[in-house]
């Protein structure tokens, strides 16, 4: 399975930097230098100059230098990036790719997922801590055993993470990853215990 762990957001500067939108518990790890990720096309279309064209390239391959005259030049988006170097600046991670090397080629990168393989995720070492993945597509039942439906997502927000339940009729309802509401998490069995307090599901 393939986890986002970010997307790319717009340049920074003019020397190929670019924003990332964090989508994981633990940036410094995945954006560490050095560290090889592989990139999608995200939701949204790179915007970049109007003499860019946006085409997936195989592993390995080294991005081209951005065109420098006549339209139709094609930028071909590497189907791995490898981190030269990340900081955080004012909140917002930014991230310097190799070969990204100006503000034209950063631009066309924009939307691009950025993505590891759960295999190569190491399980958390708290038994009480969950990556995302392995809570996605658990049933959820009540302790009795009434299935609820599954989990769509995570959602992290400030106060508490947040299962995403996906019902039966095909609506969502947040459901607080906190015990009090979710007193067991079984993995092998495939599925997640809620004992939701009245009124929880119908908000």
């Amino acid at each position: 399975m393939q986890l986002v762990v970010g997307r790319i957001g717009k340049p920074h500067g003019v020397r190929g930097e670019v924003t990332v939108e964090v989508r994981t518990d633990e940036p410094e790890a995945r954006f560490a230098p050095g560290t090889v990720l592989r990139t999608e096309p995200g939701a949204t279309p790179p915007t970049a100059s109007p003499r860019s064209t946006v085409l997936r390239t195989e592993p390995g391959a080294v991005p081209p230098p951005a065109p420098a005259d006549g339209p139709g030049v094609p930028f071909r988006v590497p189907a791995e990036l490898t981190i030269e170097e990340s900081r955080f600046h004012q909140g917002r991670m930014l991230v310097a790719f190799d070969g990204i090397l100006d503000r034209n080629t950063a631009e066309a990168l924009r939307g691009t997922l950025l993505v590891v393989d759960s295999a190569d995720v190491a399980p958390p070492d708290d038994p009480e801590e969950f990556h995302d993945h392995q809570l996605v597509g658990l049933a959820v039942v009540t302790p009795a055993g009434e299935r609820l439906g599954e989990v769509a997502r995570i959602d992290h927000a400030p106060s508490s993470d947040l299962l995403v339940l996906r019902r039966p009729e095909g609506r969502t309802a947040l459901i607080p990853f906190v015990r009090a509401i979710v007193p067991e998490v079984d993995l092998a069995g495939g599925r997640v215990i809620v004992d939701p307090p009245a009124g929880l599901l119908d908000l």
